[in-house]
């Protein structure tokens, strides 16, 4: 299968394995030897765009919803409805040497808030 030469000009056309570029003269395929001309590839820029989505699942990490997790409660009163019951979780939200924010949830109306 062959590749767009505009597209994937560091890859192979016959088998996509990444060209080395041992030559001043052309970048050769390690894999089955294809070669292409220095000229062909020259003053091309290489870009790409990396999400936090692909680094977690590179790295098999997998997030965790707080429905999943049974989260702890505390004796906080709700500033919307009074009850007298709250559940929370912290997470660092600024620069590692503050604080973490607290959140709670209300347990009777589901209200969300937040301490510093």
């Amino acid at each position: 299968m062959a590749y767009s030469h505009e597209r994937d000009f560091l890859f192979c056309d016959l088998c996509g394995t990444m060209l080395s570029m041992k030559s001043t003269k052309h970048a050769k395929c390690p894999q089955c030897k294809f070669e292409r001309s220095m000229k062909e590839i020259c003053n091309r820029e290489i870009s790409y765009v990396i999400t936090t989505e692909d680094i977690r699942m590179e790295l098999g990490i997998s997030l965790i919803r707080d429905q999943e997790v049974q989260l702890s409660k505390v004796k906080k009163k709700c500033e919307k409805c009074y009850n007298d019951e709250a559940e929370f979780w912290t997470m660092q939200m600024r620069s590692a040497d503050e604080g973490q924010t607290t959140f709670y949830r209300c347990t009777k109306c589901g209200h969300k808030y937040s301490e510093n």
